[in-house]
């Protein structure tokens, strides 16, 4: 069972790919509605994989990911951003903290799901 993180301040985004996810067996997914949440929940829970959202109140994705990548305990866990921020800057920020895919909202459900696969699976490996 892989455990998935999402890490997103919009408890509607959250909900909804959660749901969308249950659906496929040997999904487990945790939802951290803040930044701090998300952090503190990925150090404890330890999961195979967390979807990060940027644009988030009081800790942006950009401190969490950095965050995420300095504590060992967490650094070898892959991101994937899952944000509305379609910018080339952004785009060049996270992948200098480090992440395995970079999704834009709107997004189609089976695009992230055939993305999750991909990282998990390579991740196995």
């Amino acid at each position: 069972m892989s455990k998935i993180l999402i890490i997103d301040d919009e408890k509607d985004i959250g909900g909804f790919v959660k749901k969308f996810l249950e659906l496929t067996p040997g999904f487990r997914v945790l939802v951290a509605t803040s930044g701090h949440e998300g952090l503190n929940l990925a150090a404890r829970e330890r999961p195979d994989l967390i979807l990060l959202d940027i644009i988030m109140p009081r800790m942006d994705g950009f401190a969490v990911l950095k965050a995420l990548k300095e504590n060992l305990n967490t650094t070898a866990i892959p991101v994937i951003m899952l944000t509305a921020l379609d910018t080339d800057e952004a785009k060049e920020k996270t992948l200098s903290l480090y992440h395995e895919d970079y999704i834009v909202k709107p997004f189609k459900a089976e695009e992230l799901k055939a993305k999750i696969e991909d990282v998990l699976s390579r991740r196995a490996q």
